[in-house]
């Protein structure tokens, strides 16, 4: 199973955009999680087509399971 830790912002739009990160650290720590957005925002790292980013949305953990299907 894949595990995605993903981050969403809100733009100059206020259109939300989630930056993945794919097999983030267990257990994850939501005060490292805030302040590395924090650090986002205040460092203009990252833009979008609508432009910069200028708040946090939220954070999640994301599990994908993929199962092969045999065909023959």
């Amino acid at each position: 199973m894949a595990r995605v830790l993903e981050l969403q912002f809100l733009n100059q739009e206020n259109k939300t955009v989630t930056i993945r990160l794919d097999a983030p650290i267990e257990p994850v720590d939501p005060a490292a999680v805030n302040a590395a957005m924090d650090t986002v925002i205040a460092q203009n790292i990252f833009t979008s087509s609508g432009g910069n980013y200028t708040s946090k949305k939220g954070a999640r953990i994301v599990d994908r399971a993929v199962s092969d299907i045999d065909l023959g």
